[in-house]
């Protein structure tokens, strides 16, 4: 089933990538019209991010972003399949000239969980080396699969999250640029509870720590969908970043991700329980009454 889905992906690249982009509208359409656990979760966080806004304003967001998330579904026989020269086509880059500024420094491309991220990460690996962490997949021919596409290109390395974060900063001093996405819920363990669109969130404090341990310039980036096509947007560097206060650096790190997410909302993953992990004594938002 998995290799005839891949199959169909494969056969979706050779489309227009106008046309994968009215199928994606038409099916998220359809998807977000039938009760789901996705659909609660996403109005869930948009009534915590958003509560000021119209209920009838939320439902509506969530429905644009069912439509981007599909569209992104259909768009991986692109991420996997397409050339080169179809790729910068599809995603040129604004803000280039930040990352070419920082030649023969350390950098880290801080990248949130928005819809086109995985093209945006083969995209920028033809500009510069890249090193990312992934998580592996239970099903072994999956898992090869999707690292056998992401380094396609020759362009980059990959390491899985369960290998630790030493080969990463390894090949950071070594050259490569780290593509890195620190906006999910990974528990409070390795966490620390700051601001979220008001909302205490999960944070991880890595971006800072990695920073401090190989003295990275830090860029904010995210791929904004366009008509017809992506823009990879990189931002300019964080000026002081990172400081002496992780918790500090976390919040501010959520500050830039929730400028970059109202700029274009309905591209952002509001599917995932951003918000499951809670301090000691709050409720669970996502617990059904």
């Amino acid at each position: 089933m998995i290799r005839l889905a891949v199959g169909v992906v494969w056969l979706l690249s050779w489309l227009p990538f106008r046309a994968l982009a009215g199928l994606g509208w038409a099916l998220g359409h359809v998807v977000a019209s039938v009760p789901s656990s996705r659909r609660r979760i996403a109005r869930i966080n948009l009534r915590l991010c958003f509560p000021n806004w119209p209920e009838s304003e939320r439902r509506a967001l969530v429905r644009r972003n069912f439509v981007c998330m599909i569209q992104m579904l259909l768009e991986y026989g692109w991420c996997w399949f397409a050339s080169p020269g179809r790729l910068r086509r599809l995603m040129p880059i604004e803000g280039l000239e930040h990352l070419r500024a920082l030649d023969g420094r350390p950098v880290i491309l801080m990248m949130p969980h928005f819809t086109g991220l995985d093209l945006a990460g083969l995209r920028i690996s033809m500009e510069t080396p890249v090193v990312s962490i992934y998580s592996r997949q239970k099903d072994a021919w999956l898992d090869a699969f999707f690292r056998s596409r992401r380094l396609r290109l020759g362009t980059g390395i990959i390491f899985s999250r369960q290998q630790g974060t030493r080969p990463t900063l390894r090949a950071l001093k070594d050259g490569y640029r780290l593509y890195y996405l620190p906006d999910q819920d990974f528990g409070a363990r390795d966490s620390v509870f700051v601001p979220f669109f008001g909302v205490n969130a999960a944070t991880i404090t890595g971006l800072s720590r990695m920073a401090a341990a190989t003295k990275a310039v830090v860029l904010p980036c995210y791929p904004r969908r366009d008509a017809g096509r992506y823009t990879l947007v990189i931002e300019p560097p964080l000026d002081a970043f990172p400081s002496a206060d992780p918790m500090a650096d976390a919040a501010r790190m959520n500050a830039v991700i929730e400028r970059q997410i109202r700029s274009i909302p309905a591209q952002y993953f509001w599917m995932h329980k951003r918000f499951k992990s809670r301090p000691d004594g709050e409720r669970d938002f996502y617990a059904k009454s």
